[in-house]
């Protein structure tokens, strides 16, 4: 059976992440330590006991989500798990992507994307940068009333995250969210809501992250992935890999376009995918964009089996 193999980003971390899927496959633990030796500390550990607040540090958050989903991924292949298609990530989830692809080392990834985590945190002081969800508005309406706000306030604040119809996410300076959101839910939002999150990502604040990122990539061999991995910046499967170095440093500062991914490999004939990571965001997101692409999340182990069953069976 064909399918897309997904990565998620950031907001899937949970204390006892793939606890149960450990015991079941020596890949977890394997890939966990390999990590952990990169990063100098045990990954592992911390994903189990916590705290929660460390876990939610961007700077770990990011080796923590990309570790897990390489972990899960390498645990499919070794249950015999069929080859994607294609891969794509959201956010964050494109550099895991692009590391079970074969264009990114392990050991690599995580340095560069902890260095992304730290830049990006300090690329806007704390309390200047905002992010917020708004449900069940149309995107082009957001996209005019964030326009007008930063016309008349000269503010960064812009659409980041399209994740589904009617749920996209919005960030810039913190005052410019606060201006936005009433008058979001004056113009129909059912929910205009702030995120606890640490800095403003993927808007236009973020361009000194990624100037500051660029030196770090810049140290990085990439290879050609052995799997097409859709980039969230150009939605193309790059095959270059200095075109995929200038896309996803392109990313950190530009909005993510789940929606617009998904509809274009549902357009292409793929009608089912995998989830490889900890929780089901993308799963629910899935449905939310088209019911009719069926996404089995692979977190845990009750999970992981359904999934694998499925796709061998349909292979």
């Amino acid at each position: 059976m064909a399918y897309a193999a997904f990565f998620p980003g950031q907001g899937s971390q949970t204390v006892g992440m793939l606890a149960d899927l450990a015991p079941l496959y020596a890949e977890i633990d394997a890939t966990f330590s390999e990590a952990s030796e990169a990063l100098g500390y045990d990954l592992w550990a911390l994903a189990q006991s916590g705290p929660a607040e460390a876990l939610s540090q961007t700077e770990v958050t990011q080796p923590l989500i990309l570790t897990a989903g390489v972990a899960v991924w390498r645990a499919w292949r070794a249950a015999n798990g069929p080859m994607p298609r294609v891969m794509a990530g959201h956010s964050l989830g494109e550099y895991t992507a692009l590391t079970c692809a074969g264009s990114l080392t392990l050991a690599d990834a995580v340095r560069v994307v902890r260095a992304r985590g730290q830049f990006m945190q300090a690329a806007v002081p704390a309390g200047t940068g905002a992010m917020a969800a708004v449900i069940g508005l149309d995107d082009l309406i957001i996209e005019e009333a964030l326009a007008q706000v930063a016309a008349e306030s000269g503010r960064v604040i812009e659409a980041v995250n399209y994740n589904a119809p009617g749920q996209l996410v919005i960030a810039g300076h913190a005052d410019a969210v606060a201006t936005a959101l009433p008058r979001l839910k004056a113009l129909g939002a059912k929910r205009a809501l702030p995120l606890p999150v640490s800095a403003p990502f993927h808007c236009a604040l973020m361009r000194p992250a990624a100037e500051r990122l660029a030196e770090v990539l810049a140290t990085i061999p990439l290879a050609a992935p052995q799997v097409p991995v859709v980039q969230n910046v150009s939605l193309q499967p790059e095959t270059d890999p200095e075109q995929i170095r200038s896309q996803v440093l392109s990313q950190t500062y530009s909005p993510v376009r789940w929606t617009e991914t998904v509809q274009g490999l549902i357009a292409s004939g793929l009608m089912h995918a995998v989830e490889f990571g900890p929780g089901a965001v993308l799963s629910g997101l899935v449905k939310r964009i088209d019911p009719a692409m069926q996404c089995w999340p692979t977190g845990q182990a009750a999970a992981f089996q359904v999934a694998l069953e499925q796709l061998k069976e349909g292979a």
